[in-house]
């Protein structure tokens, strides 16, 4: 996964008025940790197997929490202990905004979406089953 530098792309939030990831609109799915909120939206969704598969992700940090400075992205097959076969992109578009391309899953089944936040102490993952069909 390519590391992407974002400490000083990520000095303020995205929407103060929104809640985390309104602005993704439906289907937008969201995985709510200790120091973080995380929205995303495939695109296209249903996930087609077999072609390219794009995200577009909103971070929000809980209060008191620090900004990552990197964020990556990957997908496992938990049940075949394997992971995609392309190594996704992440890109910083605006504060705690992002867009990963070049996810592709390649077969049908239960994948495990990983978001990695990176920065000051240790990596924080944040994982979501999404079925394939």
């Amino acid at each position: 996964m390519r590391r992407i530098g974002l400490a000083a792309a990520l000095a303020l939030p995205w929407s103060v008025a929104l809640a985390c990831g309104e602005e993704l609109g439906a289907p937008a799915r969201r995985i709510d940790a200790a120091q973080f909120q995380l929205a995303y939206r495939l695109l296209p969704d249903p996930v087609p197997v077999g072609r390219h598969v794009a995200l577009e992700i909103v971070l929000c940090p809980q209060a008191g929490a620090a900004w990552p400075t990197e964020l990556r992205v990957d997908a496992t097959m938990p049940a075949h202990r394997h992971g995609m076969n392309y190594r996704p992109s992440v890109s910083a578009l605006a504060p705690g905004r992002y867009r990963a391309e070049g996810l592709m899953f390649h077969m049908p089944g239960r994948w495990e979406l990983v978001f990695e936040l990176r920065g000051a102490g240790a990596p924080q993952r944040l994982t979501q089953s999404l079925q394939v069909e």
